[in-house]
């Protein structure tokens, strides 16, 4: 079995639950594994904050409906995801933030949308219902468990439905080691192009990649 760090306890992967990972880096503060199966790289559960420590690195967020430049970040998969949908859906924004803004934006053309986050909008009515269409922008790699989380999602999915995701992927190994994006502390989940196709065979759904961090699944119409 692959081996890693000897201050790193053995943990299953967390998207696929392979026991098969080994190390992929480490830097100043903590170390990173990787799923031999799925390619998901995850930091290991004792550098996790805990969540009196990751709601205030949230706090800290700055985001807003009224900033035009995250409008348009957020436009990277609004776009695409309004390009697909039938008028007047009903949708999920899972991980809605401080600020919830992809919502408003998606209402703003004609959608309804309800909103779901574990420290900001916890309720949890929101997560019994079923939808044409979730989104999730910059939320799985925040997740200590994306294999439950994402299965859940894709159950609240209507058949037809759509699930958008946006998240930053990893490359390799080299540019791992160079990656802002590791490097926040609430960043705890890494997926891969192959870890997204891994959710889409388990789903029966190919994945579509849009630019550099936009994946979008539909779920089969048939049962």
């Amino acid at each position: 079995m692959p081996q890693h760090d000897s201050d790193s306890a053995l943990e299953d992967c967390p998207l696929c639950k392979s026991i098969e990972v080994s190390a992929y880096h480490r830097d100043k503060t903590r170390s990173y594994l990787q799923c031999v199966q799925c390619q998901l790289v995850f930091v290991p559960r004792q550098f996790h904050l805990s969540p009196e420590h990751e709601k205030a690195a949230y706090d800290n967020h700055q985001n807003s409906p009224t900033d035009s430049g995250y409008r348009k970040f957020l436009s990277r998969l609004a776009q695409p995801l309004l390009a697909k949908i039938a008028p007047n859906s009903l949708g999920l924004d899972f991980g809605s933030g401080p600020g919830p803004t992809l919502s408003l934006m998606l209402e703003e053309q004609g959608h309804r949308v309800a909103i779901y986050d574990p420290y900001y909008a916890p309720d949890e009515l929101a997560l019994s219902h079923s939808y044409d269409f979730i989104t999730s922008t910059e939320v799985v790699e925040h997740l200590a468990s994306p294999g439950l989380e994402m299965e859940m999602l894709w159950a609240l999915l209507k058949p037809g439905g759509y699930l958008g995701i946006m998240t930053k992927q990893v490359t390799d190994r080299e540019s791992f080691g160079l990656w802002h994006y590791k490097n926040d502390p609430t960043h705890i989940s890494f997926f891969s192009h192959r870890s997204f196709q891994y959710l889409g065979n388990q789903w029966g759904s190919e994945p579509e990649f849009i630019g550099a961090d936009v994946i979008i699944f539909r779920k089969s119409l048939e049962p």
